[in-house]
């Protein structure tokens, strides 16, 4: 079997991103009390590499960000290329960032009926590290951020 050809540098970052373009609903990794836990979650903005991911206070997940707030998202496109966005998953409290994920959300609205609900939390991963890796290559490249 012939390895895949690695990306060219000057392609990876547009390649990356049409990767998660494509994929559109990652698997985000927390620690549970030193348990790896793992999700499909589904953005609410994607900016380049920096991804917006809304929960409930009441979930899971928010508690693993409190205790833990690092992370991994996974995307994995249907040709089995991955993109995988390593940093800190943050609370967002900017009002006016989160005024705009909540205008441009129809599903946000329905479920939660109030920006105000205090169930509603949002966050931001911040990508520390991009990597790329088409099916089967078996090693990642580093994606530049900038």
């Amino acid at each position: 079997m012939k390895l895949p050809t690695p990306v060219p540098e000057n392609e990876l970052k547009t390649t990356a991103l049409e990767t998660i373009r494509k994929a559109k609903f990652p698997v985000m990794a927390t620690v549970d009390n030193g348990q790896p836990r793992a999700r499909p979650v589904s953005p609410v903005r994607t900016d380049g590499f920096t991804i917006y991911i809304a929960s409930m206070r009441a979930s899971a997940k928010t508690a693993e960000l409190e205790a833990c707030p690092r992370t991994e998202l996974c995307y994995l496109s249907e040709d089995h290329d991955q993109v995988r966005i390593t940093g800190p998953c943050l609370l967002v409290t900017d009002a006016a960032v989160r005024q705009s994920i909540w205008d441009s959300n129809p599903l946000l609205r329905a479920y939660l009926g109030s920006i105000d609900n205090p169930e509603f939390i949002l966050y931001v991963v911040q990508p520390e590290r991009v990597r790329f890796m088409r099916e089967w290559a078996l090693d990642y490249q580093e994606v530049p951020l900038t």
